[in-house]
């Protein structure tokens, strides 16, 4: 078993630890995670995760190391630790959003083997969508990185000029279809659900949609003819959706997040 180094451990670092060890079957011992102060590491830490505020200890411990800090501090993490990476020895992941592959090379300053990972925060019970992309020549370090998230949910491997689209649909997604669960739990309270009753309904239901499209690989409109029925009260709701703007406001949305990406470095 390789052991893994997440050099920030911020909502995602935390996710992709969580998700490894309850999920993907890493030992915790097999797992080291940095941040500046350890006092937000203490759930990991509990479950036997190594946690710590050095980053060059992490890099010396690991085979694999995963950059998951902020975009505005990755030039300082590389400058700290780019005297301990082991071309012959690490892969290097990062999940770090507008920096393509050829950026972080540049920055490290060693053809070290690299691979741009963007999962999304469902990692942590092992359901994340992850996007992967790398250049030709790391193909082996890409096949490992897919191997270990493909337990972790569902991992593709996809162009890297798609990662910027990825970022929008795997990451920011998660919030975008937390928020569609959340309306639809406000309305069923409308209707008289209480409000943990609503959530729940709402929820499974989405898990429900899901699974019928990953299931079937149906088109989504071939599933709702499969409920909606003439003059019927599910047709109503989904006109009166759309009369408003769901699909627009949805469309305009992932848009509007895909043309701010290019703000984050």
């Amino acid at each position: 078993m390789k052991n893994i180094a997440i050099l920030g451990g911020g909502n995602i670092g935390t996710a992709i630890a969580l998700g490894l060890v309850d999920h993907a079957g890493w030992a915790p011992e097999n797992i080291f995670v940095t941040r500046r102060t350890t006092d937000r590491l203490g759930g990991l830490a509990k479950k036997g995760i190594i946690t710590g505020t050095d980053n060059k200890e992490a890099v010396r411990s690991a085979d694999i190391i995963i950059l998951a800090v902020r975009p505005r501090q990755l030039k300082e993490l590389i400058s700290e630790i780019k005297t301990e990476i082991d071309v012959n020895r690490h892969i290097i992941g990062s999940v770090i959003t507008s920096y393509a592959l050829e950026d972080i090379l540049k920055i490290i300053g060693i053809p070290v083997k690299l691979v741009r990972i963007m999962p999304n925060t469902a990692i942590s019970t092992g359901e994340s969508m992850t996007c992967l992309a790398a250049a030709g020549e790391n193909a082996d370090a890409l096949g490992i990185i897919k191997s270990i998230f493909d337990r972790l949910g569902t991992a593709m491997v996809i162009e890297e000029e798609l990662m910027s689209a990825a970022t929008i649909l795997c990451a920011c997604g998660i919030a975008f279809f937390l928020r569609s669960i959340r309306a639809v739990s406000q309305g069923g309270i409308q209707v008289g659900f209480h409000a943990d009753e609503a959530q729940l309904i709402a929820a499974q239901t989405a898990r429900g949609a899901a699974s019928l499209l990953l299931g079937y690989g149906n088109h989504p409109e071939d599933e709702i003819d499969k409920v909606t029925t003439p003059r019927g009260c599910t047709i109503a709701g989904l006109n009166e959706m759309e009369h408003n703007g769901l699909s627009s406001a949805l469309i305009k949305g992932i848009v509007k997040s895909y043309d701010e990406i290019a703000k984050l470095k």
